[in-house]
């Protein structure tokens, strides 16, 4: 039950390819970012739809699978947890990235190379 506190599920496209860092200890980290959409019926009857932009990472055996799997447009399911980091910028402001720590995916569909983007 604990793993109910902080879970996240999210259906959408990945933004662009996985960014991947292989650090000196020999694991590997996977960032991307990925936007969901959600679409409703507005006051005068139109349809608008709304994108969430996501930053999100894995590590290890998980970051592997990413990098051989997904590519920028590919329709994923990702599941996690939210972390956020606190940081400060070279201007000295304090900022805060939160993302989604990604424990596994579904890959749903993968974009053809020769479609555009």
């Amino acid at each position: 039950m604990n793993t109910l506190k902080n879970t996240v599920k999210l259906i959408g496209n990945l933004g662009r390819n996985p960014e991947i860092i292989k650090l000196k200890s020999g694991s590997q980290v996977a960032k991307f970012t990925m936007a969901t959409n959600e679409t409703y019926k507005n006051k005068s009857g139109d349809y608008v739809t709304v994108t969430q932009w996501h930053n999100v990472e894995c590590w290890g055996k998980t970051a592997e699978l990413c990098e051989k799997l997904l590519q920028k447009g590919s329709e994923v399911i990702v599941e996690g947890r939210l972390e956020s980091n606190n940081y400060e910028n070279k201007q000295g402001e304090k900022r805060t990235k939160t993302y989604v720590s990604m424990r596994e995916f579904m890959l749903v569909n993968k974009r053809n190379e020769s479609e555009k983007a």
